[in-house]
Formats: structure tokens, sequence, C-alpha cells
């Protein structure tokens, strides 16, 4: 008998947002999900998260029905009780009701993230704040510092198409690791190695498995991004290698720069990245020389208090050298910002008001335990509904953020799909439906394909949909919006309809359509949005946040970081695993072997030093709190550096706190954003 297979959609928050086949077993179940291999991104490949997708969807312990807890907070299943959806549904707006009456609507803050990038399932929780004007959220969980960085300089979120890698004779990876987080840049990269001979350089703080697979492989200590970039800079410059014409056309101050970069020579920059400066050198000239030059650019600048800076530090290399010119040439960060769709009708644009207090989604635990740097005037969180994301795990701070789930004046509604960690602080859990049995619609960050996807089965049990959650929420709270009285496909075809896109049923028809923009147009050759059409040295750094004291004014390397000291002589990097995707996957048997259990990388130096072997148990510690895991030596960065990649549930960990209690919470420069690879710690045998 022939496979059932059916199209979809990857709705992870990963750049790649794959075209999928997936087999359809039953009504229910799942078999085997593959990458689409007439997509020319895609290209037949997912990550093996993905492959293993039916692991998840198919897993025995999916929330099945509505739950009301009876038993304390914090220890999961056998606390609740099942519930009708309409008694579930029913006390919560209850609840919400009574907030409201009692401190104002600002009581009540809707939380959400990226559990599914789908953009009605995602962000229809935005209507409903709108339309009740409950607390807005600021979202810095993820990308905020690095799109401020790309922004500064470039002038909006977008790139030259990945798909040209294959064209380049120079392929950079800074910042990120896409052999574990985003497979499908190395199908391109492999193009280029193959077909043009063209070399893989990778920038990361330690060897990563894009890094293994590296002709070159720089390691920065975490946070120095800046000064590698500005010490290859000066290369460029004292070497000839800066296109002259194409910086007097483009950019807004090459003199200036130039004049400021005399100081920062590889050996300056050594004595703060710990590259040497003959390795610094050696890749300015093989960079400089190099017209086809690709820098990928990755996330990892997001995680770090100089990430806007140093993301901007290394956006200035191919304006420097005028890569940009060629195809092949030039960089990418995302493509996220150039779909133009009008969300009005999905996220309630029409009915915002601007006066409504933000809360910053990073800030959970200071919010939470009644921070007035965060509230102001305005009253303390008393009610939550919380879709698409777990912060009890994933949140800075937090044993923050377990005080502040622990207040019993606080009534959460959690909207998920397994008995997770925040699930089980939940007053009321609603069970909530995978990807393959909604309908939504993606755009990606790392491609320039806008795709649909029906629903591949039919929702389990009584799973239901979010946006089902947010209308009849919205329908006993009176909130009023045309959004709430529409379908998915409904709400899908009235966004590309207003955007000059494709119908929904057009769209769904081709499987994907293609927003790339023209060579020019993506390589900036008519300008980049900036004023004057110039990329911009010199960003506006406070015009883009208020946190901007201490932004280098031209690229450099700023004193932001959480500096190693003799208290704290580690710096930590808290970067994901391969096999999980922040905590979606956490539940997956298949990655739980894989993974096996939180470990920290150290220097076999530092283990001597203070005589730790292979499994030994040590403690991670700052003023925040501390954590106990298993050492492994490793050679693959540098002394002072600790790696302890996840992110595993607080469970995972002998103290039943994961590695989050030690991230702090504070704000990044200049627009705010967390700081996951930037904390100082000690570590001592435990």
């Amino acid at each position: 008998m022939p496979l059932d297979i059916l199209p979809s959609v990857c709705p992870h928050d990963c750049p790649s947002t794959c075209a999928l086949e997936v087999e359809r077993l039953d009504t229910h179940k799942i078999g085997r999900v593959r990458g689409a291999a007439d997509q020319d991104y895609t290209a037949g490949v997912v990550c093996a998260k993905v492959a293993r997708y039916a692991e998840r969807h198919n897993h025995p312990d999916r929330l099945t029905v509505p739950l009301l807890r009876i038993g304390p907070k914090g220890q999961g299943k056998s606390a609740y009780k099942p519930i009708s959806w309409d008694e579930a549904l029913d006390r919560v707006a209850e609840k919400f009701i009574e907030a409201e009456d009692r401190l104002g609507a600002e009581t009540v803050w809707p939380y959400f993230y990226a559990g599914t990038m789908g953009l009605v399932q995602r962000d229809g929780i935005q209507r409903l704040r709108h339309a009740k004007r409950y607390s807005g959220q600021l979202s810095t969980i993820c990308v905020m510092l690095s799109d401020t960085g790309w922004v500064a300089g470039v002038g909006e979120k977008r790139g030259v198409d990945a798909r040209e890698i294959a064209q380049s004779d120079l392929v950079v990876v800074w910042g990120g690791n896409p052999v574990s987080t985003q497979v499908n840049v190395m199908t391109h990269i492999t193009r280029a190695r193959k077909d043009r001979g063209a070399p893989l350089v990778v920038v990361d703080p330690y060897r990563t498995p894009t890094a293994l697979t590296a002709d070159i492989h720089l390691m920065p200590r975490p946070g120095t991004d800046g000064a590698l970039a500005c010490a290859v800079m000066h290369e460029l410059f004292r070497q000839g290698f800066a296109d002259r014409a194409y910086l007097e056309r483009y950019t807004d101050c090459p003199g200036e720069l130039e004049a400021h970069l005399k100081s920062r020579p590889p050996e300056w920059a050594a004595a703060i990245t710990g590259v040497p400066a003959d390795q610094i050198r050696s890749f300015a000239e093989l960079y400089g020389r190099t017209k086809r030059s690709f820098i990928r650019v990755g996330y990892g600048f997001s995680r770090s208090r100089n990430g806007s800076a140093n993301l901007h530090a290394v956006s200035c290399l191919p304006a420097i050298t005028g890569a940009w010119r060629y195809p092949g040439g030039g960089a990418l960060y995302s493509n996220a910002g150039f779909y133009g769709l009008d969300k009005t009708m999905i996220e309630g644009l029409d009915v915002r008001d601007p006066k409504v207090r933000i809360l910053d989604m990073s800030r959970i635990g200071p919010v939470l335990t009644g921070d007035k740097q965060d509230l102001g005037d305005g009253p303390p969180v008393t009610a939550m509904l919380i879709q698409n994301t777990n912060p009890m795990v994933v949140c800075p701070e937090g044993l923050k953020v377990r005080e502040g789930f622990m207040r019993e004046d606080l009534f959460v509604c959690v909207h998920e799909q397994f008995m997770t960690e925040t699930a089980a602080m939940a007053d009321v859990v609603l069970p909530a439906t995978t990807f393959l049995e909604h309908d939504d619609i993606y755009l990606a960050g790392g491609h320039t394909y806008l795709q649909v996807a029906r629903k591949v089965v039919e929702p389990l049990a009584e799973t239901k949909t979010n946006h089902f959650v947010i209308s009849q929420l919205a329908k006993r709270l009176g909130a009023e919006h045309p959004g709430f009285h529409m379908t998915e496909w409904e709400l899908i075809d009235q966004m590309l309809k207003a955007s000059n896109k494709p119908s929904a049923d057009e769209l769904a028809n081709m499987r994907w359509h293609d927003c790339a923009r023209s060579f020019e147009e993506g390589h900036f050759l008519d300008g980049f949005p900036q004023p004057g059409g110039r990329f911009r040295f010199k960003p506006d750094w406070k015009g883009m946040g208020p946190w901007h004291k201490g932004m280098p004014e031209l690229p450099d390397h700023p004193h932001l970081i959480e500096e190693a000291t003799a208290e704290h002589p580690f710096r930590m990097v808290a970067a994901p695993a391969r096999t999980f995707l922040n905590s979606t996957f956490t539940e997956t048997p298949g990655s739980k072997q894989r993974e096996v259990r939180p470990t920290a990388l150290l220097h076999p130096t530092d283990c001597e030093r203070l005589g730790l072997a292979e499994g030994d148990r040590v403690r991670l510690g700052n003023r925040r709190g501390s954590v106990v895991i298993h050492a492994k030596p490793f050679d693959g960065l540098q002394p002072g550096v600790v790696i302890v990649e996840g992110i595993w549930p607080n469970a995972a960990f002998e103290e039943g706190q994961g590695i989050n209690a030690l991230i702090g919470a504070d704000p990044g420069p200049p627009k705010g954003g967390a700081c996951f690879h930037d904390s100082a710690v000690w570590v001592r045998p435990a």
C-alpha cells in the first residue's frame, strides 16, 4: 500500500522554516518527516530533531483534556483533575475579569513566544491583548540584541539570499552553529566547497559541530567578537583590501572609521579575544582578497550584552571590501524583515492602545516578584495566559521566575502540549494541538519563501488550537474584534490579500511563494535602507533604545559583558544542544538518549587545576544562585570558559534548578535582550 504523504511546514524557532513531507499513518498518527526535495532551500534536508517529530506528536504523555489544579503548584499531573472545556474557559474568563475589576486591565499579562512560528497560532494572542488593553510584551528573549545590531548598520532585517552561498568563494559562519541549529545552511555551504573550493571559516567561542567541519576555526573568548572584527577591519585597510570607491559611494564615514581603527591592530584584539594575532592577520588577508565572500551571521550575537555592538562590527566587513557587489558576496543575518505582511487583523493592531504599559518578557522573574523597575506605577501582574513558551525553564534568573510563579495571588492559565514545568505551575491547563493538527502560515529568516500549511491529521482527543482558545476567551471577556469571528484560513487569506500576495488557496496549491528581491536590491546596490542610502559605521544607538549608554560611536569592544573576576573567574556560555531546541524536544526519548545529562565542558588545564576528572560533579555559581552538574574535559575552548549545552529542564539537574538560575535578566543594550551566553561564574568540585 502506498504511503499517505502530505505537505507541511516546520513551525519551530529556526530560520530554516523547512518545507516538509509528512507520512500520515492514520487519522491522528504520523510516521517519518522529511524535507521537501523540490524546494531549493530545504533541498530534501531536515534536522534530526524534526525528522523524529513522530516521537513528540505521537507521545503518550501529551495533554488530552483540560485540567484544574487541586494540589500544590509544581507537583505535576497528580495535582490536577480533568474538567470540561466550557468549565475551563469560564473559569479563566472569570479570574481575568475579577483581576481587572480589582486592579485594572494591566494586571493581566498574556505571555507567549515561539513554540510555533505560525503567524496565526503564535500572534493571535496579541489580538486579545490589544482588544482588552492588557499589559504589552516586549519580546526580547531571542533576537532583540542581534536584530538591533544588524539594523544599526544595514537599516533593515534583510540581506543576501542564502541560496547564493553556493556561488561564494569563501563562507564565514560567525556566531552560529548550523550543523546543530540550522542544518540547511550546511547544504549550501557544501555546494560552495565542492563546486568552487570555497574555504569555510567558523568564528565561535568553542569547537561546535560546525567548527569541526571548518577549514579555519577562530575561537575568541565569549563576547569579544567586536574586537576581532575591528582588528580584521584594521588589516583590511592596512593591507589595501578596502574598496575605496564602494566606501565613498555606499557608507557614511569611511575616513573616520579608518582613523579610529589604526589603534585596533591584531595584537590589541589578541589580548582581548585570546585569538593569536597571526591568525587574525591571516584571516583578514583571506577575507580581503576574496571578493565573493559570504558572512552567515548567527543568532549567537543575541546572547551577549555586547551582542548588538559585536554584530554591527561584523556587518561592517563586507562594506569595507565591497563584497556586496558580487554574486555570492555580502552577508545574511535574516530575511524575516522583507515580507511586507499586514498583520493588522491577526494581531488586532487597529485596536492597540500605545499608552498601555509594556513588560519585558525576559524579565518575567523580576516582573512577577514585583520589581518596580518593570511595573512602574502600574499594578502587579495577577493573571496570565501563557502560550507557546515554557518560562519556568527558558527564562533568565530562574530562581526569581520560580518565586514569582509560586505566588498564591497569581492566577495562571497555560495552553500546552505537555505538562511542562510552567504548566505544572498553572491553575488551569488547556491541551494544545501540534503544528500538524492546525492550519497556519509561515515566513522565514533563512530563506525567502512564504508558506502555508493545512493540518495533516485531526487534533488528538480534546486538544484545541491557540486560535480557538483566544476566540473563545474573547467571547467570554467581551473583547470585540472581527478576527475573533474568523477561521484560521480566513485570517490567513485576509492577511495575504491585504499584503498583495497570492490568496491562501493559491499559496497552498503553489506550496510556497518566493518573495526574493532582485540582485540589486538584495545586495543593496540601490542603496541601504538608511538616511542617504548609506551603510552606517556610526549608528544612532541612542535612537534605537533606552539602554544605549556605553555603546561605541564606531565599531569597537565596549566593556559591557559580565567580565571574569577573581571571585567569578569563568565566563559561561549556555549554548543550545544539538538535539534540543529551546525546551521543545526535551520530552522526546531520542533527544534525551543522545544528550544523556547536563554537562559542563571545561578546558583540561582548568580541570587539572580544580582536580576534576570526566564525570565528576561540579558546582557552578554566582551571585544569582548555583547548580550541580557533571564535568567533562574539552580542549575545544579557551581556559577560563565553561560551556553548558541545553536547554535541559530544571528537573534534569540534581537540585531541581537549571542553568538559567545563573543568567542575569538585566536588559542588554541598547534595546533590551536576554544574555544567555554572558555570565561570570565560579566552578568548584561538588
